[in-house]
């Protein structure tokens, strides 16, 4: 007993150990969750509203989010650049590059603004009656303006993320979601001197929310003579083409991956639509659950790619390897623990989702509900080789083959699948051994390519000599 108590010890205080993981994860655990309030709130407000609205804001933000997540998952991962950058020294680089990821949001903004004036035709092919599109349509245009906003205060979060600054982008975020909430309950019902806007009056929320993290980050980021100093933030500001075609060449696959996950999953949802209402019912509910239980797992990812690239920037390798380790033991005692819960106390995490449903609809759901759990729980170890083990191959620059293994994964072994099996007239229950075999394959994927070892080698920024930093003197 004595042994295990000093081996923890050792690990929990080493560079790169569960100490250093869970002080960069925490906040972003935190971070994560309050975007899940924010989407609860949305909805829930909506709900008392009108049902109508309801409706139409579910498949307006998912197509909206597909969209936007290409060029989030591009600009943040400026974030990568910050964290070799600062491993390996530069300062001035770290300026350079979050210019380059602003130039990107500029960029984007200007797409979405174009993208606006299609939102009638985009939802009329969707295919809805007349009064959701017009609603659909009402609420993707208002997002549409506020997108360049959402990368750009993303592009400043990364900036933080890189020099592991978690806790400053956890406390912003809070302060977003909370802005959010009181915009939604003003604007919405219209109290506080605003007009009633229903459904409209939800999105200006979000961009409202979005405006506040964005002036947040800059104030703190621009406005400190700490920082401007340090990584000559108005030294560099010009735009330089070969980083920015850098940021591209590495982000452009990381955003691409981002969104065809999320199209996937998204096609997956629609087929299983197909099937009937309580088939996508089950669905939806399943995953909600599956989502609350997974946030802690993205902040520690985010945390696994961050301690990897400073040290990749600092060419200590093995310190990364490490990282990765602790923060995959961590995650895998969370999402074990996680999963037993799904098959002894399915209940627990149905409850809170029957408060307010018909008796005998949870009565007929509930067999489903508990079934799909057990899939959940099945592909959920699985799933903590995925985000951890990727989590090192983006922080690392591999983010080609975590675009690539992923884009055949999802689309041969989870969506054609599917639509095979809906198109024949398969079992519900079919489909969902697929979404296991999709998530189970691409985790053993990463794993393996972890284990390959040719990430250690990868950098994004330009090859530079560090100089040597005794270990038992870092941190």
């Amino acid at each position: 007993m004595q042994n295990w108590r000093l081996l923890f010890r050792e690990r929990w205080q080493e560079p790169c150990g569960y100490r250093d993981v869970l002080q960069l994860a925490f906040p972003l655990i935190l971070s994560t969750s309050s975007w899940t309030i924010q989407s609860f709130v949305d909805r829930m407000f909506l709900t008392w509203y009108s049902a109508e609205t309801l409706a139409a804001s579910m498949p307006s933000s998912i197509i909206s989010f597909t969209i936007i997540s290409f060029f989030l998952g591009t600009g943040s991962y400026v974030s990568t650049f910050v964290a070799q950058y600062y491993g390996a020294q530069r300062p001035e680089r770290i300026g350079a590059c979050l210019w380059q990821g602003i130039y990107f949001a500029g960029i984007t903004a200007f797409l979405f603004v174009f993208l606006a004036p299609a939102t009638d035709f985009i939802f009329a092919l969707v295919g809805h009656n007349a009064k959701l599109q017009e609603l659909e349509a009402k609420y993707f245009r208002i997002l549409c303006f506020g997108s360049g906003l959402a990368v750009y205060s993303s592009v400043l979060s990364s900036f933080f993320s890189g020099l592991g600054r978690t806790w400053t982008i956890m406390w912003v975020n809070l302060g977003a979601t909370c802005v959010n909430i009181v915009f939604d309950y003003l604007m919405i019902f219209g109290y506080g001197g605003f007009p009633e806007q229903g459904i409209a009056g939800a999105a200006w929320a979000t961009v409202f929310s979005t405006l506040f993290s964005s002036i947040v980050f800059s104030w703190l980021l621009f406005g400190s003579k700490k920082y401007r100093q340090a990584y000559g933030l108005f030294h560099h500001c010009r735009i330089d083409r070969a980083l920015f075609k850098r940021l591209m060449y590495y982000g452009g696959p990381n955003g691409l991956q981002f969104m065809l996950d999320n199209l996937a999953f998204t096609f997956f949802i629609i087929l299983i639509g197909r099937l009937g209402t309580d088939e996508l019912t089950v669905t939806t509910l399943a995953f909600q659950i599956n989502t609350i239980a997974f946030l802690p797992m993205i902040g520690l990812s985010i945390a696994t790619s961050i301690l990897v690239g400073q040290e990749l920037g600092a060419n200590r390798p093995e310190f990364a390897v490490r990282a990765t380790w602790r923060a995959f033991h961590l995650t895998f005692l969370y999402m074990g623990t996680i999963a037993l819960c799904y098959v002894i106390l399915p209940d627990l995490f149905l409850w809170p989702f029957a408060v307010n449903i018909d008796p005998v609809v949870l009565e007929r759901l509930r067999p489903q509900a508990i079934i799909l759990l057990r899939f959940i729980a099945a592909y959920s170890l699985f799933d903590t080789c995925n985000v951890i083990f990727s989590g090192t191959l983006k922080g690392a620059g591999d983010t080609k083959f975590v675009m690539y293994f992923s884009l055949v994964a999802g689309w041969l072994v989870l969506v054609a699948p599917t639509y095979y099996i809906i198109s024949t007239n398969g079992h519900f229950l079919t489909t969902w051994i697929f979404v296991t075999l999709y998530v189970s394959l691409v985790g053993l994927g990463f794993l393996l390519r972890f284990l390959q070892g040719k990430w250690k080698q990868m950098r994004v920024i330009e090859n530079v000599v560090v100089p040597e930093v005794d270990p038992s003197e870092k941190k």
